[in-house]
């Protein structure tokens, strides 16, 4: 079984995308855990404020069909996949990572926003403190605890979906 990590957000009707999302992946991998749901200004454009979290899971998927699951999560949240990149989000799923795989297709795992947004990385560390990153050898309470707090802010906000 391979361990994931998933990363959540959403900037468009975000309560109710998160929950869906949640719930959907819930049916998917039924040990999933999730960390607590950041709230952050939107990076790279000017748009609504995004719900950011990180869930773990365990699996027996391939790596290609986890990619393809996420994918139709998010289109069944009304994810329009022609979005620029920086641009409001009714939900975006990505795979940071899937054990400790390194590669670039058919995702780029481990994704390289791990280490550079606190949306990310936050989450994950409270999820997962003690899973190492398989590029630089840190576990993730180490990334997190080196980051520069100063860069994004985030705080935390209640959501329930327990």
């Amino acid at each position: 079984m391979a361990q994931i990590f998933i990363s959540i957000g959403s900037n468009v009707n975000k309560e109710i995308n998160v929950i869906n999302s949640i719930k959907t992946l819930k049916a998917y991998f039924p040990g999933l855990s999730c960390s607590s749901v950041f709230e952050s200004e939107s990076i790279g454009f000017d748009g609504n404020n995004f719900y950011n979290l990180v869930a773990a899971a365990k699996t027996e998927l391939p790596l290609f069909e986890v990619c393809l699951l996420l994918k139709k999560i998010e289109r069944d949240n009304g994810r329009l996949h022609n979005d620029k990149k920086f641009s409001p989000r009714t939900l975006d799923l990505d795979l940071l990572f899937f054990d400790d795989v390194i590669c670039d297709e058919p995702a780029q795992l481990p994704r390289d926003e791990i280490t550079k947004n606190a949306f990310v990385l936050w989450p994950l560390a409270e999820l997962a403190p003690e899973f190492i990153h398989p590029i630089n050898n840190l576990s993730i309470a180490e990334i997190w605890q080196g980051y520069d707090k100063t860069k994004q802010k985030l705080w935390k906000v209640e959501l329930s979906f327990k």
